[in-house]
């Protein structure tokens, strides 16, 4: 998928966790966690930038998503601390997780809806490098569809629309 394509599948996964924090009173994180999935949405596509790195090789796989939750988890652990330090408490307390714990399962979500964008693809993803060569493929659409890109953003915008409608009228 392209970047228009990849907003939306963002928007689609992000919109039941928006809808939460919205019902829980949490709009904050709602906020947070739109923002870096949409920010970070293009984030595995860097291995067009990195040479000797493949195009949806080691970017494009769960020890990514892994690689780049731990990074967020490590810099809710940060926040957590300089937090406690200045005797603010900063941790998000929403379904039990810790601010490390948030920050994992953001970042690693972020990276997760860009692999589901582009197993649609007939270039597909290999969820599991390096353990396996294979890619995973729905063969929907090739990447480059401006159709699928635009229904996808499209869906999205609608999907997030939907949920932030609900949550405010619920």
């Amino acid at each position: 998928m392209y970047q228009l394509g990849h907003y939306g599948v963002s928007l689609v996964v992000f919109s039941p966790f928006g809808f939460a924090f919205l019902r829980l009173g949490r709009p904050e994180l709602a906020f947070v966690t739109g923002a870096a999935m949409l920010g970070l949405s293009m984030l595995p596509d860097v291995d067009h930038r990195v040479p000797f790195v493949s195009h949806r090789g080691p970017t494009h796989s769960l020890l990514f998503a892994a690689a780049v939750g731990g990074a967020f988890a490590g810099a809710g652990h940060l926040l957590a601390d300089a937090g406690s330090d200045l005797g603010v408490s900063v941790a998000p307390g929403v379904f039990g997780l810790s601010l490390p714990a948030f920050g994992f399962s953001v970042g690693a979500l972020t990276v997760v809806a860009h692999l589901l964008g582009d197993v649609i693809t007939p270039m597909g993803v290999n969820f599991l490098w390096p353990f396996t060569r294979s890619r995973y493929s729905l063969s929907l659409w090739p990447a480059k569809s401006r159709a699928a890109n635009y229904g996808l953003f499209a869906s999205g915008i609608f999907v997030a629309s939907s949920a932030l409608f609900l949550a405010v009228k619920l």
